[in-house]
């Protein structure tokens, strides 16, 4: 007499575990035991690792693209800041970031999008982002905003380069696929020019509040804030800023926050543990770019003899605590 197939007891057509496993998975189910440990575990598990893009080797290729497509036809000239151990668009986990180029006199085709994007500009003069009418002029170290479904292009006025760096909250619609685009019917959207706007960050004040007690403190940070209603730039992403003094290291400190680091001044190296405690020294030097998972230990130090070392970095700041998720620990 067969066995009654009951929790607890043998079955004879469901002889074996394998064959359990291989029974069910035409019922479009799967058991979790076997997978719990990578469903809920023991620590933040972020499938992009620290990764570096240094200016010096991705210019000349950028200056390249200049020539092998035009802005209006590939509508944005971008080279994607892929993470290794992923794919595009992400540079970590939940931040998409890219090196744009804008040469004298194109303009990259207006259009609006879903998703959020922040611009720090890198390199160049007398470049625009117009966004929803207001044509915002651009200058290195300018934060520039296009804020969800707002109309916007970019140009150039100058006789040089314009290279900024793209930040967008690209990887969310990987797992909300609701984000899409739509073309203006003409290149540009009717624009004026704004001297004043609350998307539009110069540079000069946020250096200036990094400054302020560099007598007496080692390091600063100053985050992004929007003119609009004081909170982060985004309900996604946003951006913040660092000093850190010559000779100086900051304090080991790691959060729930995953960053995508451009140096904007200085030269030096962070020392990035990751959560499994792979250590890795990223040497870095200005208009460099490199990413930090989530949850890895992060400390900065400048090598200068005199002067400051300053970084911006895009972070996933607003929606890690706005889902509740915001864990810091100083080590």
């Amino acid at each position: 007499m067969a066995t009654p197939n009951v929790p607890g007891g043998k079955s004879s057509t469901l002889s074996t575990e394998d064959q359990f496993y291989t029974d069910i998975a035409s019922k479009n189910v799967e058991p979790l035991w076997t997978v719990l440990n990578k469903m809920v575990p023991p620590k933040p598990n972020p499938k992009s690792v620290v990764a570096t893009w240094p200016y010096d080797d991705l210019r000349p290729v950028l200056m390249q693209s200049g020539t092998v497509v035009s802005a209006e036809e590939a509508e944005r000239r971008v080279l994607m800041l892929v993470n290794p151990t992923m794919e595009a668009p992400y540079t970590t986990d939940t931040i998409y970031a890219g090196l744009q180029l804008i040469l004298p006199g194109e303009t990259a085709p207006a259009h609006r999008h879903v998703a959020f994007a922040l611009r720090f500009i890198v390199e160049g003069s007398r470049g625009f982002t117009a966004v929803e009418g207001q044509k915002l002029m651009m200058e290195r170290g300018d934060v520039i905003l296009t804020p969800t479904w707002h109309w916007h292009d970019h140009g150039s006025e100058g006789d040089g380069p314009m290279v900024w760096l793209d930040g967008l909250d690209l990887p969310v619609y990987r797992f909300l696929p609701v984000n899409f685009a739509e073309n203006y019917e003409e290149a540009r959207y009717p624009s004026e020019l704004s001297d004043n706007s609350d998307w539009k960050f110069p540079w000069a004040p946020v250096q200036a509040s990094l400054d302020e007690n560099m007598e007496t403190e080692i390091y600063a940070r100053y985050d992004y804030k929007s003119g609009e209603h004081g909170k982060h730039l985004s309900k996604t992403i946003s951006g913040q800023a660092e000093r850190v003094s010559a000779g100086a290291t900051t304090k080991k400190v790691r959060e729930t926050v995953s960053f995508v680091y451009h140096v904007y001044e200085g030269e030096g190296y962070s020392t990035i543990v990751s959560p499994e405690g792979k250590e890795e020294k990223v040497q870095w030097k200005g208009k460099d770019t490199f990413a930090v998972p989530a949850w890895c230990t992060v400390s900065h130090t400048c090598t200068q003899e005199s002067g400051s070392a300053y970084l911006f970095a895009v972070n996933d700041r607003p929606m890690i605590e706005s889902l509740g998720l915001y864990k810091r620990e100083e080590l």
